[in-house]
């Protein structure tokens, strides 16, 4: 099998992770039961929905995506398919536990979000490196949001 890690690979798996992070907070404010909570993770949501445009204009920049030499459309499909599911959040065992414990869902999301975008710096040419730095430290001011709002809580 050939091998087809690129930069726009990421940047595409990177423009779904976000709309599913998108999609997950805009999710878990429709089920929150009071005003903070709902702004809260409307909030999150807004951050999601911010840093997909950011991907989206990387990978416009660096090309699209293109299929590798070698590969056919279906084992490419796959392998783009199991970067992005590979994700915690989108395990099918993780919906359950979304619904009953999303502080601690987001946490693991952006967690996985901050690592993937650590791997996806070392992939990207050098005058996209900056944009994906960016995106790593707000996935870590988000974690510090999500820690402080637990400890809030407890």
């Amino acid at each position: 099998m050939a091998s087809f890690v690129n930069a726009a690979d990421a940047a595409a798996a990177a423009v779904e992770i976000e709309r599913r992070g998108h999609a997950f907070y805009k999710s878990v404010e429709q089920m929150a039961a009071n005003k903070k909570d709902k702004e809260f993770f409307a909030f999150m949501a807004k951050e999601e929905e911010r840093h997909e445009g950011i991907f989206a204009a990387m990978l416009q920049r660096l090309g699209g995506v293109s299929f590798p030499a070698g590969s056919t459309d279906e084992e490419y499909l796959a392998y783009v398919q199991g970067l992005i599911d590979s994700h915690t959040l989108f395990l099918p065992e993780q919906h359950e536990r979304m619904l009953e414990s999303p502080l601690y869902m987001a946490i693991q999301f952006e967690k996985d979000t901050l690592v993937f975008f650590l791997e996806l710096e070392r992939l990207v040419p050098e005058s996209e490196k900056k944009h994906v730095q960016e995106c790593a430290e707000e996935e870590r001011s988000h974690l510090r949001l999500l820690l402080k709002r637990i400890q809030n809580r407890d």
